[in-house]
């Protein structure tokens, strides 16, 4: 087996082709939870999916791992065309030798940088185009991704706290209204999380929540 500094240094075509796509490979894994949180709708589903637990009052159920899962294959489906996108134009074109490597991080983010500049707010953008002095693009791809991707965060921030005080706003009023009938009955030692638990979990059951938080979530990137 030759030595990978061998592999790097060899003068023979092969060798600087492999020794191409290790990098390119290593540089991929070491940023892609990176690239997964910041540049993909992986933010917006995971905080919209903690608030519907933490409106229910569930503790930890489900687990950490349910949703951090269901996040996670919700969000390949919903990347699953920029994803095709970069594998048809960057990484395929790149690892066939017909074109360089600099061309294919530029087929590469394009597509990113068009998903993302579709759900990231003008307000935001702006503000960190202003303290970068860089001036209004013509085209998504003139973008930097060093400013597109910190707006599009904040973006999908906004975004998903708006869905989660949406979300709260029924369960609230639950709340609201055991703890006025256990006042009212005297029983003002007895918690009320306790008593409004079963009737949030039998409104959200009837009225089938995972589906409508789901449609929601997806509505949001696939507008009808």
């Amino acid at each position: 087996m030759p030595d990978l500094v061998d592999v790097f240094s060899g003068a023979n075509p092969e060798n600087v082709s492999t020794s191409v796509r290790l990098l390119l490979l290593l540089t991929v894994l070491s940023l892609a939870p990176s690239i997964l949180i910041l540049m993909t709708c992986f933010t917006r589903i995971l905080i919209v999916l903690s608030f519907v637990r933490t409106s229910l009052a569930t503790q930890q159920m489900p687990p950490n791992q349910v949703l951090i899962g269901l996040a996670l294959f919700m969000t390949f489906f919903v990347m699953a065309p920029t994803f095709s996108q970069i594998n048809e134009e960057a990484l395929q074109p790149l690892f066939n030798e017909e074109i360089s490597l600099d061309e294919a991080y530029t087929n590469a983010s394009t597509p990113l940088k068009e998903f993302m500049s579709e759900h990231t707010r003008q307000k935001d953008l702006a503000l960190f185009m202003n303290y970068a002095e860089i001036e209004q693009p013509e085209t998504v791809e003139e973008i930097p991704l060093t400013t597109l991707v910190p707006a599009f965060a904040i973006s999908e921030l906004k975004t998903a706290f708006q869905m989660g005080f949406m979300i709260f706003v029924p369960f609230l009023v639950i709340d609201m209204a055991v703890a006025s009938v256990l006042m009212s009955m005297g029983m003002m030692m007895l918690p009320p999380v306790m008593i409004s638990l079963p009737f949030k979990i039998l409104l959200f059951v009837l009225v089938d929540g995972w589906y409508l938080i789901t449609h929601s979530l997806l509505d949001g990137f696939f507008p009808i």
